[in-house]
């Protein structure tokens, strides 16, 4: 099992909340409050609460679960979620796993409504994307969303350059601390990016799969076990897909109108004989196809020959 490469941040779990960290971001003030790695036990439950600033959570490893709000919402390493100012929510860590979270707590407030300072004291880009950034998180979704930017590692950033105190190393802090704020707000966009690329019919994906793959495969020994194992699917999975989109028809009845289908061809366009059809087609031998043709179409397949090879339709199938 590959280690967890947040480890050495439980050395000191309250490293980085030992700075005094205020941040200046083009117009805003950051003040972190809370920048922390903390464990949750299996079980352990953190009933509903609310902030008055801005709380990121992210799930660097096991399971859990976070009311927000009214809204249930299950958690798993790499999902991240947002509870900003007098969000209602509630945390409770799996029943039988652990849940790991890294925490950023920070209050940002407008200097420029306070109007102390002229507005030109700001780098105009960077204030221009500062404010986009704060803007964005005022209406982030309710909701867990996949850390897509990668802002989990700028916590471990932040603490190596706690630890290692190089050159540099507090604005490196702070640096990260903005990185974080601006891949969040950038995963939350391109979620709601992603729920507007067209998707798939599954229901309809999966059964022309499943039909591209028996008629790959119908002369050979296939079965439907074969099948839903070719799509990662369970047995009654396919069994409810058949039926629903094949008319009713169960798998050993779709299987055998393929096969019939091909022997009815091979008997019109061939001289192949009845037994080698047979077995070209799938069938154990020539006399259970001489059984199976004679109940389906009312005669035999030599007699079906015989008759100019235009008395009997051949079935008709998707491909």
């Amino acid at each position: 099992m590959p280690s967890f490469p947040y480890e050495m941040m439980r050395e000191r779990e309250d490293a980085l909340e030992r700075l005094e960290l205020h941040i200046r971001w083009g117009r805003y003030d950051i003040h972190v409050l809370r920048f922390h790695l903390t464990h949750f036990p299996a079980g352990r439950i953190i009933g509903f609460h609310k902030h008055a600033e801005y709380e990121f959570h992210f799930i660097p490893q096991g399971r859990g679960k976070v009311i927000i709000i009214d809204q249930e919402y299950a958690l798993k390493a790499g999902l991240f979620y947002l509870t900003g100012p007098e969000v209602m929510h509630y945390q409770e860590a799996d029943k039988i796993e652990p849940m790991d979270e890294l925490c950023l707590h920070v209050d940002i407030i407008d200097r420029s409504l306070e109007r102390s300072e002229p507005d030109d004291v700001y780098d105009d880009w960077e204030d221009a994307e500062a404010q986009a950034c704060v803007e964005k998180l005022k209406t982030l979704p309710a909701f867990p969303t996949s850390d897509l930017h990668e802002a989990m590692p700028c916590f471990l950033d932040a603490y190596r350059a706690y630890k290692d105190n190089f050159t540099g190393s507090y604005t490196t802090i702070k640096q990260n601390v903005i990185q974080i704020l601006l891949r969040a707000v950038r995963a939350y966009e391109t979620a709601s990016e992603q729920k507007q690329f067209p998707t798939r019919d599954m229901k309809a994906y999966r059964y022309r799969l499943a039909m591209e793959y028996i008629h790959a495969n119908y002369a050979g020994s296939i079965t439907l076990e074969d099948v839903a194992d070719k799509l990662n699917l369970g047995v009654r999975q396919i069994q409810r897909l058949f039926k629903e989109l094949h008319n009713g028809q169960s798998f050993s009845r779709i299987l055998e109108d393929i096969r019939l289908a091909a022997v009815c061809r091979e008997l019109a366009n061939t001289e192949l004989s009845v037994e080698q059809i047979a077995k070209n087609a799938g069938f154990a031998a020539g006399n259970y196809l001489h059984s199976v043709f004679r109940k389906r179409y009312g005669m035999t397949p030599s007699d079906y020959r015989k008759k100019g090879r235009q008395t009997v339709t051949t079935l008709k199938t998707p491909f």
